[in-house]
């Protein structure tokens, strides 16, 4: 057991240093097909390594003076919040219904890697033309809602939403790029430890196999990280979202026979 921990890990890791996408995206149908997790443990383990591999992200970012919570806390506050309510949705949902929503979310997400590569750059146009804000007070509580929504999404699929709020501190809150890095990474940690303490409570984690699979993750994570800021863009979205829409079809096809 310990091998596959491991080895589910390193692989994790390997994606989520070339996309910045959840580690979730892996861990959850990954677990379900080689392990007797079911779907409910196989997420709330995942936002074990959702905590440890983007703090040991953020800690990298924080020696350089990059990271700027005091400024994201409103992100952080709703995201806590709603990944507590997602998770207790989650508990609410049939084994099959869950894991096959999941399998679904990523054959969905592998077909928009596939063709729209990694980079944000289309979304990224479209939210500075809608992201206009007159007021502090209008950009805070919209940091709030957004957090929120965000936090469901962990709570109920464990995704821990790095994209969504690296998006939100660039265009909401006006970050620097490398600060939004930072300081999204952060908030994730914080984000999925939230979802992680609302599945524990419903006695949906594997808390050994978390600490196995972060760890793993979050050494795989910065060397492919390396190759992922030398390599093509576009042939690594095709390589990416082929892995995801195969992993996504798996589990769907797993969870519906």
């Amino acid at each position: 057991m310990i091998i596959k921990m491991v080895s589910v890990g390193i692989f994790t890791g390997i994606v989520t240093g070339l996309t910045g996408a959840s580690g979730v995206m892996v861990v959850v149908p990954l677990l379900s097909i080689l392990t007797d997790f079911s779907v409910h443990e196989a997420i709330g383990t995942s936002l074990i390594v959702d905590v440890i591999a983007p703090l040991a992200i953020s800690y990298v970012y924080f020696k350089h003076k990059n990271i700027d919570i005091k400024s994201g806390i409103w992100i952080a506050v709703g995201s806590i919040i709603g990944a507590q309510l997602g998770a207790s949705f989650a508990g609410g949902i049939s084994e099959v219904g869950l894991g096959g929503t999941f399998g679904i979310f990523m054959v969905i997400m592998g077909i928009l890697i596939w063709k729209r590569g990694l980079n944000h750059e289309s979304l990224a146009k479209v939210m500075k033309k809608v992201a206009k804000f007159e007021t502090q007070t209008q950009r805070i509580v919209t940091a709030l809602i957004l957090g929120f929504l965000v936090g469901i999404m962990t709570g109920v699929l464990g995704a821990g939403g790095g994209g969504m709020i690296l998006l939100i501190l660039i265009f909401v809150l006006n970050f620097p790029i490398h600060i939004a890095i930072g300081t999204s990474a952060l908030i994730m940690a914080i984000t999925a430890c939230s979802g992680a303490i609302g599945y524990a409570l419903h006695g949906n984690t594997k808390p050994v196999e978390g600490l196995i699979l972060g760890i793993s993750a979050a050494g795989s994570g910065m060397f492919s990280a390396k190759f992922a800021n030398k390599a093509n863009e576009q042939t690594l979205g095709k390589i990416i979202g082929v892995i995801f829409l195969l992993l996504g079809i798996i589990m769907t096809i797993l969870n519906f026979r």
